[in-house]
């Protein structure tokens, strides 16, 4: 078994050291002949606590040729009225009151389509109002964009995380990006099977987004962001999954409750409520990244260090990752109890679709 789980580890290593050389990554020193008019679009909830950064991150972008569109989606907090007050003097940002939720629609998708319906760009950028923009990050987009042809560029930000649970969890999205998504199918074939997007950013060519409807396309789904990704590539279009953490940080989840509802909404419905796959996954994870954990407490209880390797494997594994998502190097060190946390999140988000009581989400309900 030891054997097996060392060979096991040197051939993920491998793979996910070859496989991170698949996602390309924004240039750092952009240059455009062009300058098409970018919409940036950001839906907003109860985000009180983001929005000065937010505005703050809009504000000191350096591409020239920008309109930005804030629409408050019937928040019961301040979020209204701080982005009246932190945009009053801005003449190209414009803060909008969401429409009432209609039935079968998702809350966040709802707000993208109204945001898109104002948007007069050339380009639509969805972002998330908990992400953070670099100052030239509208330049490295569009750049990469057109050097690939893309209808659709999008990526996992970096992730800041503070709480206990979201040291975690949330740094994992890159590691399941890099290690079970093959980037070289995902960026370079039109192959919908192999889709992995961040609605944190989302930056579509408008001509694009329009030939797919756009968020109206998706509006029942709580994964909308991979599953308009996948639109995008059946209409034979290109999507770019690109590594966007030198410019783009998303501060998710501030607190663990959230994180916990965060990923028990996203999780098993990312997994398209498969309970064959989802139980795979739970059974892969205990094995490879739960399991070394006592292999490791007996080989160093026996001085039997070979015990030890394959729990060395993992972690180097997760640091090759982290260091390409520019995430807190210590956190690489959490691995095992990262892979605890997700099989536990997991199993719970496949318990509350068996229930049928639905998602909660910013005070909704979403089956």
């Amino acid at each position: 078994m030891v054997i097996f789980l060392i060979v096991s580890f040197l051939l993920f290593v491998t793979w996910t050291v070859i496989n991170s050389f698949f996602m390309p990554s924004l240039p750092v020193n952009p240059s455009l002949s062009k300058q098409p008019l970018v919409s940036i679009l950001v839906p907003l909830r109860n985000e009180e606590g983001n929005v000065e950064g937010l505005i703050n991150s809009l504000k000191q972008l350096t591409y020239p040729n920008l309109e930005v569109f804030l629409l408050d989606d019937h928040s019961t907090d301040q979020t209204y009225d701080l982005l009246v007050e932190h945009t009053k003097e801005l003449t190209h940002f414009h803060v909008i009151e969401g429409a009432p939720l209609p039935p079968t629609w998702v809350g966040k998708v709802f707000g993208c389509h109204q945001l898109s319906q104002l948007a007069s760009g050339d380009y639509l950028l969805f972002i998330d109002a908990d992400a953070r923009l670099e100052k030239a990050t509208i330049e490295a987009t569009l750049s990469l964009a057109r050097q690939q042809d893309a209808a659709l560029v999008t990526g996992f930000p970096r992730f800041p995380t503070k709480s206990f649970l979201g040291n975690l969890l949330v740094p994992m999205q890159h590691f399941v990006v890099y290690f079970h998504l093959p980037l070289m199918m995902a960026n370079y074939t039109k192959k919908s099977a192999f889709t992995a997007a961040h609605g944190a950013f989302m930056f579509f060519e408008k001509n694009s987004y329009r030939r797919i409807n756009g968020h109206f396309s998706v509006k029942s789904s709580l994964v909308e962001d991979v599953e308009i990704t996948k639109l995008i590539k059946k209409e034979n279009m290109q999507a770019v999954l690109a590594n966007v953490t030198e410019y783009v940080s998303c501060y998710m989840y501030d607190i663990s409750k959230d994180v916990w509802h965060g990923f028990t909404k996203n999780i098993f419905p990312g997994l398209g409520r498969s309970y064959p796959l989802a139980i795979s996954v739970v059974i892969f994870y205990a094995i490879f990244y739960v399991f070394p954990i006592f292999l490791s407490v007996y080989g160093v209880l026996s001085m039997q260090w070979l015990f030890v390797l394959p729990l060395i494997l993992s972690v180097l594994q997760r640091l090759w990752i982290d260091r390409k998502a520019q995430q807190r190097l210590p956190l690489f060190l959490y691995m095992p109890f990262s892979a605890i946390s997700l099989i536990i999140i997991l199993i719970a988000s496949m318990l509350k679709n068996l229930s049928k009581k639905g998602y909660q989400w910013k005070g909704r309900n979403y089956s």
